[in-house]
């Protein structure tokens, strides 16, 4: 399994946001992660990505344990959270030359994402001046640039127009099919999970209320009338 989550749960002083959370998917799925706001999403992402410590339960990504591993979970995964942290002030070129070096990655790999993430027209202006979607790009380019197996997507379409988010959308799409990745998305826009992912996840108050394919899942009913009634119960 790409991912394997057992028993999760964290709690923030009297509040628990995860509760004995376990799900596993397989390499080269891509899984939608929805829910409410406050519902546990970023949470489970941020431990995962092993920013966050202090739960309870265990996970693991590519094999490797999140408490035990973290090095080489950190090495295997592909991380845009949900506030794209950017340096506004250095070119798009530049910056992502800044964390090759990090990841030791070599710097022919810079131009191939550039060209990959459609940045090519843009990769000598500061990050500053691109707008919304071409800034998700760059986010989005940093996190492929170290060629990792999974990507963990928080919410990276959040304030796109209608025609940047199809082509964020079509990029994730593009660059987990053909690169046989691995992608947990978190969103709030049903069509796009209907769109891009094989599967869904739906959690609420910290518990996982739904999981099963796109397919299984739009046989019944819409995915956001399921959405609002296993979000909306008491």
């Amino acid at each position: 399994m790409s991912i394997k989550v057992e028993n999760i749960t964290k709690i923030y002083g009297a509040q628990k946001a995860l509760n004995n959370i376990s799900f596993s998917i397989k390499k080269g799925e891509i899984v939608g992660f929805l829910g409410p706001n406050g519902a546990g999403k970023s949470t489970m992402m941020k431990i995962l990505t092993t920013y966050i410590k202090s739960f309870e339960g265990e996970a693991s990504v590519n094999d490797f344990s999140i408490t035990e591993e973290k090095l080489a979970v950190q090495k295997s995964i592909g991380y845009l959270p949900e506030h794209n942290p950017l340096y506004l002030d250095m070119y798009v070129r530049e910056y992502l030359s800044f964390n090759a070096e990090i990841y030791k990655v070599d710097k022919n790999q810079v131009e191939k994402i550039i060209e990959l993430t459609g940045l090519t027209p843009e990769a000598n202006k500061k990050i500053e001046e691109l707008s919304k979607g071409y800034r998700q790009r760059v986010g989005l380019a940093n996190a492929l640039l170290h060629n990792p197996e999974v990507l963990i997507l928080d919410e990276p379409t959040t304030g796109l127009d209608p025609n940047q988010l199809v082509e964020i959308r079509e990029l994730i799409k593009s660059v987990a099919k053909e690169g046989g990745k691995t992608v947990l998305l978190s969103t709030h826009i049903m069509q796009e999970v209907e769109a891009i992912c094989d599967r869904v996840i739906i959690i609420n108050k910290g518990e996982i209320v739904h999981d099963n394919s796109i397919s299984e899942t739009l046989k019944e009913k819409s995915l956001e009338t399921l959405f609002t009634e296993l979000t909306t119960q008491k």
